[in-house]
């Protein structure tokens, strides 16, 4: 009897892998006579049926890539997302893993085959690998895929001190820097919070790993009070604010300038007397502050053959900021003597007289050192607030007084301290930058006087034609002078007459002694 083929083998269809069923549901099945096996339908495709189920084969990992660059910095911020591809075999994964070699960090999804990383170091550079799991067994891992550095933004910086100046309306704000985050810091950040709760223009730090900035004059309001906060910024964005920092008032600042009287020039042949010491800055001022203002006088003449005298008060002097008198021309010490005699120290220093005398010394911040009277017949400059006084280069002609300094407080450049001239027998040496005064020579040349009031040396000797000092004696030297600028909101109550310049800022120009309340 011949034996008969059914469709189906047990209520089960069979047949080959084309006639499987067109529209299967999850859990039908099918014998396969081309492959020799019982197959299920789990859904997506067609597996062969085993009692104790298959484990996934390997799946393999589609990319690795960086998750957390929006992140705020945490040392376990870091974030890596591992896309697996499932195995096209075995069993269907219930659960994918990926793992990193190092660190022993780890991460799984029941809910597809993108596994998400967490809790890694921002800025180190992890390899991963993963796997595939189901209730019958867990797959063989994938290879390892290549390095990849989770980053955030970068750490928050730890605020420090905002300091005042004392000489300056400016402050200096510091902090400390925290970690980039993975990625290299590319801008620091600070911004002052008027009184402490509105926002002004933020400033950027010098470079990328600064630790201070200074907000210099104009760019905070005198007499305010401020907080500043700083954060850092690199490719992934910026990171928060800073906590506040200590509050401040930036200072109103008086500008100051103080000139000593200058030494008196010596006389026959004598050098130039130095010029009056000089100081020029800022210092901070309240309302209340009292400045006592000293004036110092300039120097006698050097009667023939006499040195010149020294400033006649020892400086000028604006409450704890002082200068000193300039120091004195040297001589000829007699008709018939061949060397002259010595010179004066002080704010600047005298030249020398006639005959290889070193000039006197100046003090360091306020002077320069006079010049050398070096040949015969010559008197050395007297040094000059700005430079030293120049020693006599050609017999019978006295050296040139050291040059002074310009300044513009009272709105106009003017120069100050200016050194005298050295005399000499044809000719003498002219003042420093116009305020000390021209040495003369025996006994033609009628030289100027140095200017009023601006600490100049007076110079060698000179003739008394017009001017009713004797012949062969020097030069006076000028007084000194004390001047305050102040803001209008430190105007001055007493004192010498105030007249405002473009800058609204207030002038007190002292010639005399006195006193100033802010």
């Amino acid at each position: 009897m011949a034996f008969n083929q059914f469709p189906s083998k047990g209520g089960v269809p069979s047949g080959n892998t084309a006639g499987r069923p067109t529209n299967p549901v999850i859990g039908d099945t099918y014998y396969n006579g081309q492959v020799e096996a019982l197959e299920i339908y789990n859904g997506t495709t067609w597996k062969v049926a085993k009692a104790e189920g298959f484990p996934p084969d390997a799946p393999t990992i589609s990319s690795v890539t960086d998750s957390s660059s929006s992140l705020a910095y945490a040392s376990t911020a870091g974030t890596l997302t591992v896309v697996l591809v499932p195995a096209a075999t075995g069993g269907t994964a219930t659960q994918y893993n990926a793992y990193t070699t190092v660190g022993g960090y780890s991460g799984f999804s029941t809910t597809g085959s993108t596994v998400t990383i967490t809790g890694l170091t921002p800025g180190t550079a992890y390899s991963v690998y993963g796997n595939a799991s189901n209730g019958s067994g867990t797959s063989t891992n994938t290879a390892t895929a290549s390095p990849v550095t989770p980053t955030t933004l970068p750490q928050v910086p730890t605020i420090g001190t905002a300091t005042a100046s004392t000489s300056a309306a400016e402050a200096t704000v510091t902090w400390t820097n925290g970690t980039s985050g993975g990625k290299n810091i590319s801008a620091i950040t600070i911004t002052p919070f008027l009184n402490g709760t509105t926002a002004q223009t933020s400033r950027t730090a010098a470079t990328t790993s600064s630790t201070s900035y200074t907000f210099t004059t104009g760019e905070l309001t005198a007499g305010s009070a401020y907080t500043f906060k700083v954060k850092t910024a690199n490719a992934n964005g910026t990171s928060a604010d800073s906590s506040a920092s200590n509050s401040v008032t930036i200072p109103i600042i008086a500008n100051y300038l103080v000139v000593a009287g200058g030494g008196g020039g010596g006389g026959q042949t004598g050098g130039g007397g130095g010029a009056g010491g000089m100081r020029t800055g800022g210092i901070a001022v309240a309302t209340g502050n009292v400045f006592n203002i000293t004036v110092g006088g300039g120097g006698g003449a050097g009667t023939s053959p006499a040195n010149g005298a020294p400033s006649q008060i020892s400086g000028s002097t604006i409450t704890t900021i002082s200068c000193t008198g300039g120091g004195y021309g040297g001589s000829h010490t007699s008709f018939s003597s061949t060397n002259g005699t010595g010179v004066g120290n002080g704010g600047s220093g005298g030249g020398g007289g006639y005959e290889n005398i070193a000039g006197g010394t100046g003090i360091s911040g306020e002077g320069n050192n006079g010049g050398t009277s070096g040949l015969s017949w010559t008197g050395g400059g007297g040094g000059g607030a700005g430079t030293v006084g120049v020693t006599s280069g050609t017999r019978n002609y006295g050296g040139a007084g050291g040059d002074g300094v310009a300044s513009s407080i009272t709105g106009s450049s003017l120069f100050y301290a200016g050194g005298g001239g050295g005399s000499g027998e044809n000719g003498g040496g002219a003042g420093g930058s116009g305020v000390g005064a021209t040495g003369g020579n025996n006994p033609s040349t009628i030289p100027t006087f140095p200017t009023a009031n601006r600490g100049g040396g007076g110079g060698g000797n000179r003739d008394a034609s017009g001017t009713g000092v004797p012949s062969m004696h020097g030069t006076p030297g000028a007084s000194g002078i004390v001047i305050l600028s102040l803001p209008n909101a430190a105007a001055g109550t007493t004192g010498s007459p105030a007249s405002s310049t473009s800058g609204g800022r207030y002038i007190y120009q002292f010639t005399g002694n006195g006193t100033l309340t802010v």
